[in-house]
């Protein structure tokens, strides 16, 4: 349970490309994207006007008492504000649309990526950490460009017409407007740097947090078998307490940009008020340009304290897209090399030559291992824990390929056919079974997707599965729970085997799992096992002494080095460390990952 939280202190790493990363999903909408900038021009516009309106109804209606004049231009004056109110209802409507397929590209795109990377990226990493870029930090850019850039854009608008319009009605009283700007961007220079840390570390928290929370859960029955629960709620308290840290003070740094900017507010309307009113007794300004001036001060900061408050939104997404681009980035599983063909239809021999393999550099998993399996042979791996075992499926199966050496089917080199034939001619029936969400009938036809309905009753049948299948309340349209929760663990066996039947592949791969199991299921699953393997090549990892004994050939590993072979009464006459594993009832061997 690794600590996956960020170093305190870490910001964005690459703010340019990130920003052009995710241009890149907007422009694929410029045509509405214009639209929505025309809409907010024009709302912040008319937004600037009103003001401007209300100094004109002052000095060229209210004063002189043009009173029929000050209706008219009060009549204008709402059609101005109802106008706005319509430029922001369709400047939102058509960026929610925008916003809403941009972050579905992007998290398609991730989850097309995540199903590209190798197993080595995904045993490495948390699963919940890989959620929480799934989920949170997509939702942060999400919910970025649902609000926080029409807000951006519109308030730069404003702050650059509201600018222009103080300059032109009166240079003098926008210079004393502007007195309160150095300390108000001191301020906000001083909150952000703080802030940005902080929310950036809080999303890599968050992550740790979930990744934690999501391995705990898995692991209920190893937490409560061991009685680990207190320390596991200790660690959780750690993990949690660390993400309220850096949550509190990203918000408290952040809570302080609004009181600065009211606190800044009320001194620039003041200072407006009191200069103005001076200005005003000795003719130089009139009074609707302070009416106006002193409306524009009241909305001056608004613009700066919106521009504050969504750079911090603003820092949250960044970081959620760059992490969420992390991903994207990763290198992908070695594609096909150039020339590779699909395998074709194959017979099912086997060959190692030769083959050497190190998860990490400088520490070899397994070592010049050879062995060859003929067409339908059944060959049983055995050995202790990290013996190697399942490190010679994954290279089978090119989930990882050999550092030395080759492997061949059928005399073909495996690295010059394309993984998904290869994937595709073999079969696995793993140890711990996983059932996806969905009926009994879809996970079966997992094993082929076209098959028809008839197709996967037949995979049932010969699996010794449809009798159990037929008890169930709705038959093959029982819903399981996610990972299969609901039946047990020798009906979700079962449920495999027949998932691999209705695949039909040439090459057999299974991880015996019949320990937790009661005798009448054990039996169920070795007769649907002894049809599935009926001319199949077939790779046995073997924990018990009947599955070792019916085996063509046993080979026995050790250190990643195959230590002996031959068949169960070859050996046991060897009198070697096969015979020792026998003979002292140790022939029931863990297959973890080796």
């Amino acid at each position: 349970m690794a600590d996956r939280g960020g170093r305190r202190g870490e910001r964005p790493k690459r703010w340019l490309p990130t920003l052009l990363r995710i241009w890149s999903y907007l422009a694929a909408h410029r045509g509405l994207l214009a639209a929505i900038f025309l809409m907010t021009a024009a709302g912040s516009t008319l937004g600037l006007l009103g003001p401007y309106l209300l100094g004109r109804a002052i000095d060229d209606y209210f004063v002189p008492g043009d009173y029929e004049g000050l209706a008219a231009l009060i009549l204008v004056l709402g059609a101005v504000y109802v106008a706005q109110g319509a430029a922001g209802w369709l400047q939102n409507f058509w960026m929610i649309g925008v916003a809403q397929r941009t972050v579905a590209k992007l998290r398609a795109d991730l989850f097309d990526a995540l199903h590209r990377l190798p197993i080595a990226y995904f045993t490495k990493r948390q699963h919940g950490e890989l959620m929480s870029r799934m989920t949170s930090d997509i939702d942060n850019v999400s919910q970025t460009l649902n609000s926080s850039f029409i807000q951006l854009v519109s308030s730069l608008l404003t702050f650059a017409g509201m600018l222009g319009l103080m300059l032109w009605l009166s240079p003098l009283m926008t210079l004393i407007t502007l007195t309160t700007v150095p300390v108000m961007f001191a301020g906000m220079r001083w909150i952000t740097n703080r802030t940005s840390r902080y929310f950036r570390e809080t999303q890599r928290n968050t992550g740790a947090l979930n990744g934690f929370v999501e391995e705990t859960l898995s692991g209920q029955r190893v937490v409560k078998s061991f009685s680990r629960e207190r320390a596991v709620i200790e660690a959780f308290r750690e993990k949690n307490d660390r993400l309220r840290e850096s949550a509190y003070w990203a918000q408290v740094y952040s809570g302080f940009i609004p009181k600065l900017m009211n606190m800044l507010n009320n001194m620039s309307f003041a200072v407006i008020a009191l200069a103005g009113g001076l200005l005003t007794l000795k003719g130089i300004v009139s009074v609707g340009i302070i009416v106006t001036f002193a409306e524009y001060a009241r909305q001056f900061t608004r613009p700066l304290n919106d521009l504050a408050n969504q750079f911090n939104t603003f820092l949250s997404a960044v970081a959620g897209a760059e992490r969420v681009f992390e991903v994207i980035d990763e290198k992908e599983e070695t594609v096909d090399e150039g020339g590779a063909k699909p395998i074709g239809k194959v017979r099912g021999e086997i060959v190692f030559e030769n083959v050497s393999f190190a998860y990490e550099p400088g520490v070899p998993t397994i070592e010049n291992v050879s062995f060859r399996a003929e067409a339908g042979e059944m060959i049983a791996l055995i050995g202790p824990t990290g013996a190697g075992k399942t490190t010679i499926v994954h290279l089978l199966a090119r989930f990882y390929d050999p550092d030395s050496g080759r492997i061949l089917i059928d005399g073909r080199d495996i690295r010059g056919v394309t993984r998904r034939s290869l994937r595709q001619a073999m079969g696995f029936v793993p140890q711990d079974v996983f059932l996806f969400e969905g009926t009994i009938r879809e996970n079966i036809r997992y094993g082929r997707l076209d098959a028809t309905d008839e197709e996967v009753e037949q995979a049932a049948r010969a699996a010794n599965a449809h009798r159990f299948i037929m008890k169930l309340p709705q038959g093959y349209d029982t819903m399981l729970r996610p990972d299969g929760g609901g039946i047990s663990q020798g009906q979700r066996q079962l449920l495999a085997i027949a998932r691999v039947f209705l695949a039909d592949p040439a090459i057999l791969v299974l991880d015996e799992a019949t320990s937790s199991i009661d005798t009448i299921t054990e039996l169920h699953i070795r007769e649907a096992l002894q049809r599935l393997m009926a001319g199949r090549t077939s790779i046995v990892i073997a924990h018990r002494l009947n599955t070792i004994r019916r085996a063509d050939r046993i080979l026995v590993l050790d250190r990643g080095r195959i230590i002996e072979q031959g068949t169960h009464e070859e050996l046991m006459a060897l009198s070697g460390f096969y015979s020792s594993l026998v003979r002292s009832g140790r022939q029931t061997v863990s297959a973890g990952a080796e």
